[in-house]
């Protein structure tokens, strides 16, 4: 079921939302002082391709760089992407079908907002 859900997840929403972090990413690699950004980013990219089946945790060594950085993150992309996922998720939910696609979209947008601090596991190994 994780599968199938997640070719339709990348055909009707996921292989747009993994553009604008990698684009977000390549902006962030860029300007060089936000390199860490860029590798949130491309990471997200990677779970908002295929996202059934992993999980977000949050990782317990995060301190205050973590922090500040989610503020600045919040700042220069975050809430554009987090804005992304709403609408995605709103869209998705006009069909049956694509509930359960709009919910998962829904769960990205804690991520979307402060990524860092933050790992995506396998959700069999949070079990």
């Amino acid at each position: 079921m994780k599968t199938l859900l997640n070719i339709i997840w990348v055909v009707l929403a996921g292989f747009w939302m993994a553009i604008g972090y990698a684009l977000a990413g390549i902006l962030f690699y860029i300007l060089v002082i936000t390199i860490p950004f860029g590798q949130a980013s491309f990471r997200i990219a990677n779970y908002a391709l295929w996202p059934f089946g992993r999980t977000v945790v949050v990782r317990p060594t995060a301190g205050a760089p973590s922090a500040i950085g989610n503020v600045l993150w919040f700042i220069l992309a975050g809430l554009w992407l987090a804005l992304g996922h709403i609408l995605s998720g709103l869209f998705l939910c006009m069909t049956i079908i694509g509930v359960p696609l709009g919910v998962a979209s829904f769960k990205m947008v804690p991520l979307a907002l402060l990524p860092l601090g933050k790992e995506i596991v396998s959700a069999d190994a949070v079990r």
